[in-house]
């Protein structure tokens, strides 16, 4: 196997021009500015200093363009990553304290392992775990989850709970305590990034500014928040009157951090970090695989856990935390013109020059203007029109993403996640517990087979027909043996049974236990089973077993040549006679 495999940067490197260096340089200039302040308000979100933001947004961005496939993701932290990390390191150790920082390296280090082992064994599937709705609510409940926690910031109180019911609680019992400069600050801060999203473009537009670089400039809003808002508090000394600011940022590159080696403490972070992996890889390869369509490109989902396992593993020894595509900032990177992953290396460049220089311009930063970026951020995020579209499509999803909601919200974050996984799963158990089986007759003058619920369709009385819309398991087969059995009591002339496997893409050994069942039964009662259109897959496995040997009819290649041989009459009459259907009024569901 080649190595670009596991190297894509050798693939698209050899072709790299000076076309692609411009681009790629634009792109990261733009990114750059917009991952500055996104990055220091994540880390305040994750419980971690804020400059641990900029210490991921570096060695993460270069190690994603080595291993990573697509052209225009963005890593680096996200919101839900962050909220996900403030709950599982907060759950062993003090905010703000040493323990505190190495269990987030150690989270990092954890999740760049796990993400690394799925890519290599192709593990990629496991993502598949979680449903849309799932994620959906999920997202949603996060996001509100988040919104609601940076209230403290725009308040300036102390206040803090990891679920909804706790931080309302918290806050109300603050607000005797609001601070009013910075609640001017926020609350403004906030109006103007909510103004900027959708205003700001048309306003220079009508300044005379070309459409692209409006679009472009439009995305610097939180820098022009972060900027006006530090001049602010200088000139007026709002320091004095009780605004929170960031305070001393450390000035230079990233250290070489080593995670700290603790058995007891990365078996207590192993759901959460396995949690992130899990999150994160979907979010980042939805993201990667939208934008990629966008352009007709592609990308490797499994070569996307090395990416992004090397990007954790990044973090965690350049005294980061866990990160993942961002779907912001992957937006910009491509409305930007980035064409290769070249622009997330000179993004890491860009944050790398901000982290030696511009930190000590930070200083007087107020947490309330990091606390409204995040806010505007994750409130985009947030779905709640998800429930009408759901409701009125599926149920079962439905109460997937209900329950998700509610238990995140309820509850906190991996509670949520685990609810939203559990309740999927038990409705997938139960859906497929429950097959459908539809009756099916011949559509007159076709070789087609329909439910005769739906269809006028002409029916044989001595053959039954019955399609299995599900693959077999030993979930569904007791219920198949049931539902053919009371089937053939309700038809007295039936000396035929067809099952139509058309739908069935698998039958496990318990099922075939019971089609050994169902067809000894229908012997008993002169009754013949017989198959049709069996997958070729499925087949081969009846092959290996002496069910075929001992089958008392036939496998037919159609359904047609079914009813061919064991009704030719009624087949040969299909196009011109209309019978009325087998008894309609039979317990099978209208599908």
């Amino acid at each position: 196997m080649s190595i670009s495999r596991y190297l894509p940067i050798l693939d698209w490197g050899r072709r790299y021009d000076r076309q692609a260096l411009t681009a790629d340089g634009l792109a990261a200039a733009i990114v750059t500015i917009m991952l500055i302040p996104q990055s220091l308000a994540y880390a305040m979100l994750a419980g971690l200093p804020p400059v641990v933001g900029l210490y991921a947004s570096i060695l993460p961005l270069i190690a994603y363009a080595i291993f990573g496939t697509s052209r225009t993701l963005a890593v680096g932290p996200v919101a839900v990553v962050s909220l996900l990390t403030a709950s599982a390191v907060g759950a062993v150790a003090a905010p703000g304290s040493a323990d505190y920082i190495a269990a987030a390296l150690a989270l990092a280090f954890l999740s760049g392992l796990m993400l690394l082992a799925m890519g290599i064994f192709r593990l990629g599937f496991v993502a598949n775990l979680l449903s849309h709705p799932v994620i959906s609510g999920f997202i949603t409940a996060a996001g509100l989850i988040i919104a609601t926690s940076q209230l403290q910031h725009i308040l300036g109180v102390r206040a803090g709970g990891h679920d909804m019911v706790e931080l309302v609680r918290s806050l109300l019992s603050a607000l005797p305590q609001v601070n009013v400069p910075t609640l001017i600050i926020g609350v403004a801060t906030t109006a103007f990034l909510f103004w900027s999203r959708t205003h700001l473009r048309p306003a220079l537009v009508r300044l005379g500014l070309a459409p692209g670089a409006a679009a472009l400039l439009a995305r610097t809003g939180p820098v022009a928040a972060v900027a006006v808002s530090i001049i602010a508090v200088v000139t007026l000394d709002l320091t004095a009157v009780g605004v929170s600011v960031v305070g001393e940022v450390p000035q230079g590159l990233p250290p070489f951090t080593m995670p700290v080696v603790d058995p007891g403490l990365w078996l207590a972070l192993l759901p959460a970090a396995f949690m992130i992996s899990v999150i994160g890889f979907v979010e980042s390869v939805s993201v990667a695989q939208t934008l990629a369509a966008k352009r007709r490109q592609s990308i490797t989902p499994d070569q996307e856990l090395i990416g992004l396992g090397a990007a954790n593993l990044a973090a965690a020894f350049s005294g980061g935390y866990p990160v993942t595509g961002g779907f912001a900032r992957s937006v910009v990177n491509y409305d930007a013109g980035a064409q290769t992953p070249a622009a997330g290396a000179f993004t890491a460049i860009g944050i790398a020059l901000a982290s030696l220089f511009l930190t000590p311009l930070l200083h007087f930063l107020p947490h309330a203007v990091l606390a409204a970026t995040i806010i505007v951020a994750v409130l985009s995020l947030v779905d709640l029109g998800a429930l009408g579209r759901t409701w009125r499509y599926s149920r079962h999803d439905f109460a997937a993403l209900l329950g998700t909601i509610a238990v995140t919200l309820g509850a906190g974050v991996e509670a949520g996640i685990l609810t939203g996984i559990a309740i999927s799963v038990l409705l997938l158990l139960w859906r497929t517990s429950r097959p459908h089986v539809a009756v099916l007759g011949q559509v007159p003058g076709t070789a087609h087979f329909r439910n005769i619920r739906r269809h006028d369709v002409v029916c044989a009385p001595e053959v039954l027909s019955l399609r299995i819309d599900e693959s077999l398991y030993f979930g569904n087969a007791r219920a198949i043996e049931s539902v053919v059995q009371e089937a053939v009591a309700s038809h007295a002339q039936v000396r035929h049974v067809v099952l139509n496997c058309a739908a069935v893409n698998g039958i496990d050994a318990s099922a075939l236990e019971s089609l050994e069942l169902i067809m000894h039964r229908l012997s008993d009662q002169q009754i013949a089973l017989h198959l049709s259109e069996v997958k070729g897959p499925v087949m081969d496995r009846l092959a290996r077993t002496e069910f075929l040997s001992h089958l008392t009819g036939q496998v037919f290649l159609s359904h047609h040549e079914a009813l061919a041989a064991l009704a030719p009459e009624a087949t040969r009459t299909a196009d011109a006679a209309r019978r009325p259907p087998i008894d309609a009024a039979r317990p099978f569901p209208e599908h």
